[in-house]
């Protein structure tokens, strides 16, 4: 290996080794109580829940969620409340269709609308 290399390729291990280091950082306690609240309002709203064009109960939302979650979090791949309504929550990966919440009396919303402003309402109700 050449001289003028050697710097170049030790820099580029450590920039690897950093980036690997940060990336399986613990998810934040505060993220991880946002995500279980979100995933458990759902579950308990008594809407229904659209994807890849089949409405669902809430109950088989909260539990596809939790496993989207679960997946997320083995991969280091969710950091904040909002990674998880974009990563999990939103669309399908498999078909990229977008997720839709119904509640009783109300209008269909795109799941990601529902799921940020259930995260207001938590936020808000924090001490």
């Amino acid at each position: 290996m050449s001289r003028r290399l050697r710097p170049l390729l030790i820099g580029f291990l450590f920039a690897c080794a950093a980036t690997a280091a940060q990336a399986q950082a613990p998810l934040p306690a505060k993220a991880q109580l946002e995500i279980e609240q979100l995933i458990t309002a759902l579950g308990s709203s008594g809407c229904q829940f659209q994807r890849n064009g089949s409405w669902y109960p809430a109950s088989e939302a909260q539990s596809h969620l939790r496993r989207k979650y679960d997946y997320l979090r083995k991969r280091d791949m969710v950091a904040s409340a909002e990674q998880f309504i974009e990563r999990a929550g939103s669309q399908s990966s498999m078909s990229g269709k977008s997720y839709q919440v119904r509640c009783p009396g109300q209008p269909a919303v795109a799941s990601s609308t529902w799921l940020t402003k259930q995260l207001g309402a938590i936020r808000h109700a924090r001490p």
